[in-house]
């Protein structure tokens, strides 16, 4: 599995669907949507395979997409693959990304399918890469974005408006990248949240330096104004990453009837080997989604929480002074750490993963239960908090209440489990295991 898509909430029922390859764990079969539903995003449900590639106009792959509601249905809008026979590249040549509308009653049952934007329609200057598409309603009015790779190989989203959803006229791009900017952008997302214009995106190709764009595959976000006059986005803050861990991609956010924007993304990324790999592909399967976060912006930052219903799973709680913190060891937690700012700290988490701060650099770094993901080093000025969420494979670390986070899977062996926190600073661990209870499971 891979990118989340189609996340909406609808009729009391949080639904997200995601990029499925059912045949092989390393993606060569077709790709298909996936379903889960929720009614309180803790408990999920596995649903039927929601779209397969049937049509002539996806024959290659359901790709990626989203979902609006209009008129008591649910309008969902993907990318439709195909890959033309013959001697092509694929980038320049030989590939269609039709864009396709799908309309739902029920998040179940598919009533039409048919494409509104077919690849022959996009405007000149682009290489066959233009797809993901994104949807906004703005005053009556929907705008949808699109990522896009221009023939100078530059990223580009493109942005069409609609009256209805059905009928699509293309407005020009949104914004441009530059030279240092990736080669393509791809998963756009944009929305306005605390009365800013938030655009999402998943750069290809950026260069990487000691402390950022270290994976392969970017994923980020700009904040800015939109002129609405020329539907042209004026970013106000730099390009800033979501998250310095491992494993991240294609966020894909949605607005829940609380009104939290809330974001789903991909554990893992692709064209990660050799540098590391994920051993659950000898059992036949690979890649997670992280936890859902919810979005605020604050300082000029997209800062990002856990959900506020994660609490409900807590067990057990043992709360500690940190230098009395001696015995603490688990599988799947939770752990809250909160502190004076410290000169330097050193967490050891599971087998061999350790959480390192000194000299203003937070680095993250893996052993041999990294299978090949080595360290990640982010400078952040002061710690106070640390909210770490571990499972079986996956550790997510939020700091300073959502300001970074980082995110990884690891494989350690069974009962490396040992929790050691070093510090000269003063402050309280808590600890809670994190299990349905069993009144919960039997139902």
């Amino acid at each position: 599995m891979n990118d989340p898509n189609g996340a909406i909430q609808f009729d009391g029922t949080y639904h997200i669907y995601y990029q499925y390859v059912p045949e092989d764990p390393l993606g060569g079969g077709a790709t298909h949507w996936g379903h889960m539903t929720s009614k309180d995003m803790v408990h999920f449900e596995q649903a039927p395979i929601f779209m397969s590639p049937t049509e002539n106009f996806d024959r290659d792959g359901v790709y990626s997409g989203s979902a609006i509601e209009k008129d008591g249905k649910i309008h969902f809008f993907y990318t439709g693959n195909v890959k033309q026979p013959g001697d092509h590249d694929y980038i320049f040549s030989g590939r269609e990304q039709n864009v396709v509308h799908v309309v739902s009653k029920d998040g179940f049952e598919i009533e039409r399918r048919e494409v509104v934007i077919p690849q022959a329609d996009f405007p000149e200057g682009f290489t066959n890469h233009i797809r993901d598409p994104k949807l906004l309603e703005k005053d009556g009015h929907y705008y949808m974005v699109l990522g896009a790779r221009t023939i100078n190989n530059l990223g580009s989203i493109l942005v069409y408006d609609s009256p209805d959803l059905n009928e699509w006229s293309y407005c020009g791009t949104l914004l441009d990248g530059g030279e240092e900017e990736g080669y393509m952008w791809e998963c756009p997302d944009f929305f306005k949240l605390d009365n800013q214009d938030v655009l999402i995106l998943s750069p290809q190709g950026i260069l990487p330096t000691i402390y950022t764009f270290n994976n392969p595959h970017a994923a980020g976000y700009l904040i800015g104004e939109t002129d609405w006059d020329t539907v042209k986005f004026q970013p106000e803050t730099s390009y800033q990453e979501f998250d310095r861990g491992f494993d991240f991609y294609a966020p894909h956010t949605f607005e829940d009837d609380q009104g939290r924007r809330i974001m789903w993304s991909w554990m893992g990324i692709g064209d990660i080997m050799p540098e590391y790999t994920n051993p659950t592909i000898a059992h036949g399967w690979q890649h997670a989604m992280a936890l859902p976060r919810e979005l605020t912006v604050e300082n000029g930052k997209l800062y990002q929480r856990p959900l506020a219903e994660y609490q409900t799973i807590r067990q057990n709680e043992r709360k500690h002074e940190i230098q009395d913190a001696t015995d603490l060891a688990g599988e799947v937690y939770e752990l809250m750490v909160e502190m004076e700012a410290p000169k330097d700290f050193h967490l050891f988490l599971r087998q061999d993963t350790e959480l390192v701060y000194e000299d203003g650099i937070l680095t993250l770094k893996h052993g041999k239960s990294g299978f090949g993901r080595r360290r990640r080093m982010t400078p952040i000025d002061e710690i106070t908090q640390l909210q770490i969420f571990v499972d079986t494979s996956s550790i997510e670390i939020f700091v300073n209440d959502g300001e970074f986070v980082l995110t990884t899977r690891v494989y350690p062996e069974d009962g490396m489990d040992t929790i050691k926190f070093k510090t000269e600073a003063k402050g309280t661990i808590t600890y809670w295991d994190l299990a349905l209870n069993h009144e919960e499971e039997s139902e």
